[in-house]
């Protein structure tokens, strides 16, 4: 029995089936609840602290990306957290229905790709397997990036794993911060993107 057979579990902080903010086109994302890294001024602070927030099996979400993609016509699907990393089993049988799909995929992790090689946590090879582009690096508040899309702070890298994309991504001219706001339907309000655009 392979890794892809296992039923494996994500416990996802929230999902977006089509946003222009969270990496290059119009794309799903999902953000994983819990990360260790706690760095500070971190844009998800909610998504921090490992409790248990929506458990589904990573078929059930493989599901709604798939429906997504049919609803929106996406060009791809983003990780982000929480740490993807800690949930890096689940969310590379995803990474692999997403390639299936025709997807991209973009992860944003607050290990750098050192550590992850180091670390050699469950499933992280198969996952980066599947990944197009990863963004790698704790958020440093001090060293505020302004002259890259979707990165925090300069010391985070881009690794271009496949060859879907390239650097032109990061820039290719103007930088515009994307900011999005949506009202649910239960009242609240799910901001994602930039959130420093509405300080300035």
């Amino acid at each position: 029995m392979s890794w892809s057979d296992v039923v494996h579990w994500l416990n996802i902080a929230s999902r977006l089936p089509s946003t222009e903010a969270e990496g290059p086109g119009r794309r799903a994302a999902l953000w994983v609840q819990g990360c260790n890294k706690r760095c500070r001024g971190c844009c998800n602070p909610a998504y921090l602290q490992l409790v248990e927030r929506e458990l589904v099996s990573s078929s059930s979400v493989l599901d709604w990306l798939e429906d997504a993609h049919h609803a929106h016509d996406l060009e791809g699907v983003t990780f982000l957290g929480g740490e993807p990393m800690l949930q890096a089993q689940g969310l590379a049988v995803v990474a692999q229905g997403a390639q299936s799909l025709g997807l991209s995929v973009m992860v944003f992790s607050g290990y750098t790709k050192n550590e992850l090689d180091a670390m050699r946590l469950p499933g992280v090879d198969q996952l980066l397997r599947y990944t197009d582009v990863l963004v790698d690096g704790p958020y440093e508040a001090n060293l505020p990036e302004h002259s890259r899309r979707w990165t925090g702070s300069i010391n985070q890298q881009f690794h271009y794993l496949t060859a879907r994309y390239d650097a032109q991504i990061e820039s290719d001219g103007e930088v515009e911060r994307v900011l999005e706001v949506r009202l649910r339907t239960d009242g609240l309000v799910f901001v994602n993107g930039w959130p420093e655009k509405i300080l300035r």
